[in-house]
Formats: structure tokens, sequence, C-alpha cells
């Protein structure tokens, strides 16, 4: 099967794929399971700023497999500044339900890490209700620490029991260093693919913006106004740097 095609925006590896293609990939991939898990990453204007600002992130993305474009950002300056075509957004939380369709058809198990314990017991709860007959091999929270017994403990679950698709919510940079480091330690796992905030979203504790403003690229800006104390720094800081790549980073 083909690999998208891959440019270099603002200065970034992004691959020019829709949720159909992308969604495919992983179909293909978990029925011939690569020797090694695929690393598949997302990235948006936050993703720009840590790439040239974070020596370990940059060399996590540079080692992905795909990095699909998750803000609508990433997606106008690929269009206006590359030679690709990115047919739409990727965004996680809704390429989440296209690989949760694909794994009940096919009869593929994905395991959940990352969260408050809590909110990923009420995602898991939520997805088998959504998806009748989903197997969902297993789950843990995000509160352990590198390199200690209950990270080796969750290592050895997954490598017993091999689910297809490993969604890792440990946030940026943590959850792509996180799944660089381990790949190699878990051969039969066909995707580590980063999520973020997707159990938040699952679980109900967080919404997602109206459509007309995701559609807008102003997702965003929904997320500030909810919680603009905690995002108002990083958003002022990321989004004029990342916008200042889009035009003069090649």
């Amino acid at each position: 099967m083909n690999t998208p095609v891959r440019v270099t925006v603002g200065g970034v590896p992004v691959h020019a794929v829709s949720r159909d293609g992308l969604a495919a990939r992983f179909r293909h991939d978990a029925q011939h399971t690569p020797a090694q898990p695929r690393l598949v990453f997302s990235m948006n204007g936050e993703g720009v700023y840590r790439y040239h600002r974070q020596a370990d992130f940059r060399a996590a993305i540079d080692a992905a497999d795909l990095v699909h474009a998750d803000g609508m950002s990433v997606v106008r300056a690929g269009n206006r500044y590359t030679e690709a075509r990115f047919p739409e957004r990727v965004a996680t939380t809704d390429f989440f339900h296209d690989l949760a369709a694909a794994c009940v058809a096919d009869g593929l198990s994905m395991y959940l890490v990352g969260g408050q314990p809590e909110v990923l017991e009420a995602a898991v709860e939520r997805i088998r209700a959504q998806y009748p007959g989903v197997d969902i091999a297993g789950w843990h929270h995000g509160y352990f620490a590198d390199g200690s017994a209950e990270e080796q403990a969750l290592l050895a679950d997954l490598r017993a029991r091999r689910p297809a698709l490993v969604l890792v919510g440990l946030g940026r940079p943590r959850q792509e260093l996180w799944c660089l480091r381990h790949r190699d330690a878990l051969a039969g796992v066909a995707w580590l693919k980063t999520c973020g905030g997707l159990f938040d979203f699952l679980s109900g504790k967080a919404t997602r913006a109206p459509l007309w403003m995701q559609r807008a690229g102003l997702e965003w800006l929904y997320r500030l106004a909810r919680e603009p104390r905690r995002l108002f720094w990083r958003y002022c800081i990321t989004n004029v740097y990342s916008l200042y790549c889009y035009r003069f980073v090649r």
C-alpha cells in the first residue's frame, strides 16, 4: 500500500492524507503487522512551535511513519505553500471514530493509555456503548512515572495482549517521546497513535467547538474561551510562531 505524500509545512514533515486514506492505512497495517509499530502522530500550530524549539520532540516527529494535519492552519499552509493537496483536516478526535469502526469491522483490538483514571474509565464505557462488540484489550491511566515498575507492568501487558492499536494520550511532548522510546519493545502492535486530550472528549468531560468554528479553524479559540488562564500564553506564543514558520520556513 502506498504511503501518503509527505511535504514540508512550516519546516515540519507532514503527510497529505484524508481520514479515509489514513483509516485504510491502519486496516492494511493491522492485517499485515509491521516488524515494529507504526508511529502515527498529529501536527497543529502548537506542534510546529515545539518542533522548532524542542530537539527531542523534533527527533520524535522525524522518526514517525505518518504525521497527519490535525490543525486547520497546517492544512491551509500546506495547500498554499507546498505542491501537495491536503484534502481535509484529520482531527484526532474525529479520526478516532474511523479507527473504532475499523476495529469493529475487522475484529481488531485497541488499548488506551493516558488521562485520569475516572476519565479513562468513563471513556471506555462510552466507547463500548457507541461501538457494540468493540474489543478494548485494556487501558491504563497516564499517571505513571517513566521507568517505574508500573510502566514496566503496562509494557508487559501490551506485549501480552498485542492490540492492533494503542492510543497514547499523555500530552505533548511526553506521548511522542514515550511512543518512540518503547517502539522496539512492542512488536505485534500495528499502530502507536498519539491522541492528546482525546479521552476527555470521549468521556464527556470536554466538549468540541461548534462545527462552524471547527471548519473555520477556530477550535483553538473555543478552547481558549473555556480555559483562558491555562491556554492564553500557549496560544498567544505558538499561534504567532507557527504563522511565521508557515510563511518563511521551508
